[in-house]
């Protein structure tokens, strides 16, 4: 195998793979990255079996070359190493050169290393998906649900399904559901599909995070196939494919109260600076913790009190209250990760009691809430 390849699409396809790639792995040569000519261009692959991505770069793009290929073939090379070595070469033009015995030459300006290779026929084939069941939808869509449900899974290994998101398909709809059952965060939206498929599976929290790194910011769509323990994201020269939770998700639809005793409109950005105003003193005391109360007027109070350092008291104008007076307490963490998700600058907080959990929604959007559980103070 003998190429030359422009460096900045070789820097950018190794940034991409290395999201799969890690050191703590039972099978050495998932630790390496495996590189393939073919007569199209050059394919990069990483994998830790749980993510793999698939980049490929094509012989030429928008009319200038970018590979230039001698001979074809394949090669795996140490991750930590080669991704070093291609992010300080001297100029902008790279030769990878396999010899015999796997030994690979890379060339760029007056520079050359020599890199030990392992056989690519050793490296674990990725999972063939047959496409029939396709859906689609634009990138930046995928992204922003990503951003706004995956947050809110859960860290503990204890429930591993509630490490991932749950995503349902039916009647063109998708809706990613995240919950560590102390809040939840759901967003739907229509997608394309070809036949009218339904979907229920877990999607690991940490492969939805990994993807949205790398998927650019475009409108242009992507297309998602699922089988029965993997799903493959398919973009422009990208595939990423990550395996699925095994089990059950929860059914969270009985957790979303749907009626309310207090409302309340706030301006997201005054009532996330509050918020956040109130944690510094929060932060150290138990799980950070805010209070707030609905006085006359409109008016609410946040509040925080840790005796051993001191108390914040503040007072936010609400665009409206309807219903019962409340007081209720929260984790400030909790409320500011919901704050920043939603999107728009105004929003309405469902209440339904101090103790029972509450609603978080953008003033005219039904296509995303917020679901937070109090906390008991006494």
């Amino acid at each position: 195998m003998k190429f030359q390849i422009q460096r900045d699409s070789l820097v950018q396809s190794v940034q991409d793979v290395m999201k799969a790639v890690t050191s703590r792995t039972t099978i050495p040569i998932l630790t390496g990255i495996k590189i393939v000519a073919s007569e199209e261009g050059v394919t990069l692959t990483g994998s830790d079996s749980d993510i793999s991505i698939e980049s490929f770069i094509p012989k030429e793009s928008d009319g200038n070359e970018i590979v230039e290929i001698s001979r074809t073939g394949s090669i795996v090379l140490q991750a930590k190493f080669f991704s070093e070595i291609v992010k300080k070469l001297p100029t902008d033009k790279v030769e990878i050169d396999v010899q015999n015995h796997l030994q690979t030459v890379i060339r760029s300006g007056k520079s050359e290393f020599n890199l030990n290779g392992l056989d690519a026929e050793e490296y674990p084939h990725l999972p063939q998906l047959s496409e029939e069941k396709i859906f689609r939808i634009p990138t930046d869509l995928l992204k922003a649900m990503v951003r706004q449900t995956v947050f809110a899974v859960s860290t503990s290994e204890t429930r591993p399904i509630l490490t991932g998101v749950n995503w349902k398909v039916e009647d063109a709809e998708l809706t990613c559901i995240a919950t560590d059952s102390h809040r939840l965060a759901l967003r739907k939206a229509k997608v394309e599909t070809e036949a009218n498929e339904s979907y229920n599976v877990v999607i690991p929290g940490k492969s939805l995070s990994e993807l949205s790194k790398i998927l650019d910011d475009n409108n242009d769509l992507i297309d998602i196939v699922i089988t029965e323990n993997q799903v493959l994201f398919k973009a422009e020269n990208l595939l990423f494919f990550s395996r699925l939770l095994e089990g059950n998700y929860p059914d969270t639809t009985r957790l979303i109260p749907n009626e309310s005793k207090t409302e309340i409109g706030m301006q997201t950005k005054e009532f996330l600076q509050a918020i956040d105003r109130a944690s510094l003193l929060a932060r150290e005391g138990r799980n950070n913790v805010v209070k707030f109360s609905t006085i006359e007027d409109g008016v609410v109070e946040i509040s925080s009190n840790t005796p051993e350092i001191g108390k914040v008291v503040e007072e936010v104008q609400s665009q409206f209250i309807e219903g019962e007076d409340l007081k209720i307490s929260f984790s400030a963490k909790y409320m500011m990760d919901a704050l920043k998700a939603l999107e728009g600058t105004e929003i309405k907080v469902s209440f339904t009691g101090a103790m029972r959990p509450f609603v978080i929604r953008p003033m005219n959007d039904e296509s995303i809430l917020q679901l937070i559980l109090p906390v008991r103070t006494y």
